[in-house]
């Protein structure tokens, strides 16, 4: 075997990706994590370092998503079958074997695991100033950007969990936290709503849009589409975007691998298998319904599994 061949390379280094690698060097595996995707923007641990408090994953009663993601890279690195490079991804095809490119080398590899993940979703164009205001106080990690904002005010913008977790962070430094939502009702998770019920600095403004983000050098104000407390216009220091995420998945088009309406890769959600024999998806990036970094893992594991017994088949 060549240096630059494997068995299993896996695009994507979130915690998919990376419980993936570990699982796949237990089964004898070489393989290679290649840690950026089209359009990712995040670090080896993919979305969940973004996470300020993960209280949901099995072993950890309570810690940071960036200590878990920690967690998973070493795991995967005590595992000397397993390499992982951050490298953008730049193109896969299919010959006697897998050839991925990125912008530093060409990799071979008998099989593939699409573990890309998404990336944030940003406000439509309409919206005068979402773009000019870009890292100029609108911002899409409150776990990353809310200490900057320590007794200012600020807008979440979305009714999921996510945009609850980060009115909850952003309350610990802002003075007033509102969150704008399109909808009749938020829905995070039950306790997270009770959070929210409870947190005095945070305010629901429901059924309402942002229809303009105003400043001059940094974000100012927020101009609704429905009167708030008599007038329209909201001083506001920052706006934090979770209105949910895009697909990462162009480069499994590329490749012939389906996809839904949605752009999610079509599994099969026995073994991972996509329509191309030896193209695995796990995590966020597929079908199914229910996403969360312990379904990501496990699917990732199940991924690598399959990849196992395909390359024993052959």
């Amino acid at each position: 075997m060549k240096k630059d061949d494997y068995d299993f390379i896996i695009v994507g280094a979130g915690g998919t990706g990376l419980a993936a690698a570990m699982y796949s060097a237990r089964l004898g595996m070489r393989t290679l994590v290649l840690g950026a995707s089209n359009g990712s923007e995040l670090p080896i641990g993919g979305v969940i370092t973004t996470t300020n408090v993960v209280e949901n994953y099995p072993g950890f009663i309570r810690l940071s998503g960036y200590e878990l993601a920690k967690k998973l890279e070493e795991h995967a690195k005590a595992y000397d079958l397993v390499t992982i490079k951050n490298e953008l991804v730049t193109k896969i095809k299919k010959e006697k074997s897998f050839i991925v490119e990125t912008k530093k080398g060409k990799y071979s590899s008998k099989t593939i695991l699409f573990a890309t993940g998404t990336k944030w979703k940003k406000l439509p164009e309409n919206v005068k100033g979402s773009r000019e205001f870009e890292n100029k106080g609108i911002s899409y990690c409150a776990l990353c950007d809310g200490p900057l904002f320590k007794n200012r005010i600020v807008a979440v913008v979305g009714g999921s969990d996510s945009a609850a977790k980060d009115a909850l962070l952003l309350s610990e430094h802002a003075k007033k936290v509102y969150i704008v939502y399109r909808g009749e009702n938020i829905h995070p998770e039950p306790i997270n709503l009770e959070r929210i019920k409870k947190n005095k600095k945070i305010e629901v403004l429901n059924n309402t849009n942002i229809t303009e983000i105003k400043g001059d050098n940094s974000v100012k104000s927020i101009v609704l589409d429905k009167p708030y407390d008599g007038k329209k216009e909201i001083n506001v220091d920052g706006v934090f975007i979770a209105i949910g995420h895009v697909m990462l998945s162009e480069l499994a088009k590329t490749l012939g691998v389906k996809t839904n309406q949605n752009g999610e890769i079509i599994i099969n959600h026995k073994d991972s298998s996509t329509n191309i024999a030896g193209v695995f998806a796990a995590g966020d990036i597929t079908d199914k319904q229910f996403k969360q970094l312990i379904t990501g893992v496990a699917d990732g594991c199940t991924a690598a599994h399959s990849a196992y017994e395909f390359i024993n088949e052959k």
